[in-house]
């Protein structure tokens, strides 16, 4: 029976890194050191709020009743699953970056296309974050 992988270390709390990977079909073993990725990193209550996200197709409304939380209460927890995945603005307490480095608070397509420049998100993140702008995006 499989688990799922945590990715916080249980004792310091830092972030754990895989180090083995198998392939169950035909045995092929790769070593080394992965991320687990940004996903894994969301807690069980994030994932359950990304699940009804995409679920109800990003309608607040419907994850309202869905999840049985009030609409401020959705719109909180959305915003902090946002910034959690990394595509927030940063925190208020990081004022040592420079003009340059600060992100906008809503991202644009522009912002999106300069982090993959960047290599800061994958490809797929960024065609994901920009569909996520939907018709603002155009």
């Amino acid at each position: 029976m499989a688990h799922d992988v945590i990715s916080t270390c249980p004792v310091c709390s830092g972030e754990l890194a895989v180090t083995r990977l198998r392939c169950g079909s035909c045995g092929t073993t790769l070593e080394g050191e992965f991320s687990v990725g940004r996903f894994a990193r969301l807690s069980r209550d994030q994932t359950v709020l990304l699940e009804s996200f995409l679920r109800s197709r990003g309608n607040l409304r419907d994850i309202e009743r869905e999840l049985g939380i009030s609409y401020p209460t959705v719109r909180t927890r959305v915003e902090a699953l946002v910034r959690a995945l990394g595509f927030g603005p940063r925190s208020d307490d990081d004022t040592s970056a420079s003009d340059e480095d600060v992100r906008p608070a809503v991202p644009t397509r522009e912002s999106i296309l300069e982090r993959l420049a960047r290599r800061e998100i994958s490809a797929e993140d960024a065609a994901l974050a920009i569909r996520g702008l939907g018709r603002n995006a155009r």
